[in-house]
């Protein structure tokens, strides 16, 4: 039997759909009493899970080679933590006019997370870019927000994070960075099989995403907070979100030319530096917000869509760059950091 195909043509991602599906699952139907004690537990059960995977994914041996390229590295973790952040905190002054003060919170909190792994590689490879730099930086970004995304949230959210205190700390460790511990600690005996059995835990990592996005949205349900949300704020957090991601991707590709890298790296750079983990982001929203947690990761949703479909067009477009136009000089030694870490990379 053929097996079918999500036609290229259509421009949404159809896990995205899935996504949409089942927040409309759980405002026709949410879950209630016994229900949604027994869907909380699950899902807690599936965040811890989902985070074992990541530790039981990410080669040690890799992540040591990666450190060679170092600035890269380094450059994307400011994109991501700082400068990313500092934009959310200057997007204050558009309350109330284009947002509410809950949608804010939501925008503040995208700016937070980390970046992701799977389609910054897989459009830095389109583009002809770094793909072994961008293995690395989205496995460092997404090891380093386990620890920076809660500090950030306290820090900035405060109490308007559906009550941040030492208990939401807590349920972080125990949640996400213990068994990202444990998956890295078991590595050594259960990352064949997960390497095997890449494709039907890709489903189970995604089907416990979807169980994360009803538990949430259902509690925002039964709370009644989908009240505050209007199609005129949707459209402007929209327009936001639109702007954030224009100017990310600018500052990245510019940014990373002013500081001389070759452009295979400036694409890992722009690719890994402009974009926000949905994986990673709506686990821990659903630890840090509670019943909140169904308008926080809204914004996220929203621009992760969008990260793909503007990324899409842009890594086409620079699969077609002339070859004589990729190579910009480099600094002495950059091009042999970058094959010592793609060498490394590939045999980890």
């Amino acid at each position: 039997m053929k097996r079918l195909r999500w036609p290229r043509w259509m421009p949404v991602d159809p896990y995205i759909l899935l996504l949409l599906g089942t927040v409309g699952l759980a405002a026709l139907l949410p879950a209630r009493g016994t229900g949604a004690d027994v869907v909380s537990g699950a899902s807690t059960a599936a965040i811890a899970f989902l985070f074992f995977l990541y530790g039981a994914r990410l080669s040690t041996r890799e992540a040591m080679d990666g450190l060679r390229h170092w600035r890269l590295h380094v450059t994307v973790l400011a994109c991501t933590f700082v400068v990313f952040p500092l934009l959310g905190l200057a997007a204050r002054g558009l309350v109330p006019v284009f947002l509410t003060d809950p949608l804010y919170q939501g925008l503040l909190f995208l700016t937070l997370v980390p970046s992701t792994i799977q389609s910054s590689i897989a459009f830095t490879s389109i583009a002809r870019g770094n793909v072994p730099a961008a293995i690395c930086a989205g496995s460092f970004s997404s090891l380093v927000g386990i620890v920076v995304t809660p500090l950030l949230a306290a820090a900035l959210l405060g109490g308007s994070g559906g009550g941040f205190s030492a208990d939401s700390l807590l349920k972080i460790v125990l949640q996400l960075l213990v068994p990202f511990v444990a998956g890295q600690v078991l590595r050594r005996w259960v990352g064949g099989f997960v390497a095997r059995h890449k494709k039907v835990l890709g489903l189970v990592d995604r089907g416990s995403i979807l169980l994360v996005v009803y538990t949430a949205f259902s509690e925002g349900m039964v709370q009644g907070i989908w009240h505050q949300v209007s199609p005129v704020r949707l459209a402007g957090l929209l327009a936001v979100e639109a702007v954030l991601l224009a100017v990310m991707l600018v500052l990245t590709w510019y940014g990373a030319k002013a500081l001389r890298f070759g452009r295979a790296d400036r694409i890992a750079i722009q690719f890994a530096g402009s974009k926000k983990s949905l994986a990673a982001g709506l686990p821990m929203a659903s630890v840090l917000f509670g019943a909140h947690a169904s308008l926080a990761v809204l914004p996220l949703m929203l621009f992760h869509q969008m990260q793909l479909m503007v990324c899409a067009v842009i890594a086409k477009r620079r699969s077609h760059d002339a070859p004589e136009d990729v190579s910009p000089p480099e600094p002495a030694g950059a091009s042999a950091s970058r094959t010592a870490v793609g060498t490394g990379s590939r045999s980890g």
